[in-house]
């Protein structure tokens, strides 16, 4: 029998998502975005690039629903400053659906993740992965069925 590696599921309902649409993909335009936010103590947690198309992106990130209205007040400017199309905000996320991996070997875990996700009709939004986590933005209206169904997808109980 193969050895489980996830050794627990985690939520955050504290998350907002941010997107910057059609980004100049050019050297300095992701500090221009980000170091403002740094400057006014706002947490970034999960960022993600698209890949460049025709010289643009699309550059999606999440922050703590506290500092939405003063994130999207900072990247608004920063939006006009860099040339990029638009901003979208959506702040009914829920971030971190996270499987703490064991051994350092998330062997299988993403792809049992988000095959018992699809099967709840439960859309990722975003994903983040590392050594030893595996992360997802979803809709916040799914945040206890995800939890719920990952919990019994890893033999983890109905704990959260």
């Amino acid at each position: 029998m193969e050895k489980e590696v996830v050794a627990g599921v985690t939520y955050d309902r504290d998350q907002a998502k941010i997107t910057v649409i059609h980004v100049p993909d050019r050297a300095g335009v992701a500090a221009r975005i980000f170091t403002p936010l740094s400057e006014h103590n706002i947490l970034v947690d999960m960022i993600i690039q698209n890949a460049s198309i025709q010289g643009y992106t699309d550059l999606t990130f999440t922050v703590s629903r506290k500092d939405i209205r003063e994130a999207t007040r900072i990247i608004s400017e920063v939006v006009q400053e860099v040339g990029a199309e638009k901003l979208e905000v959506d702040d009914n996320v829920a971030k971190s659906i996270d499987h703490r991996c064991r051994d350092d070997q998330p062997l299988g875990v993403a792809a049992r993740m988000f095959e018992t996700l699809a099967r709840e009709g439960i859309n990722i939004m975003m994903i983040s992965t590392s050594e030893i986590k595996v992360s997802c933005v979803v809709e916040a209206k799914y945040t206890e069925l995800a939890v719920t169904v990952l919990h019994d997808a890893f033999g983890l109980g109905n704990e959260s």
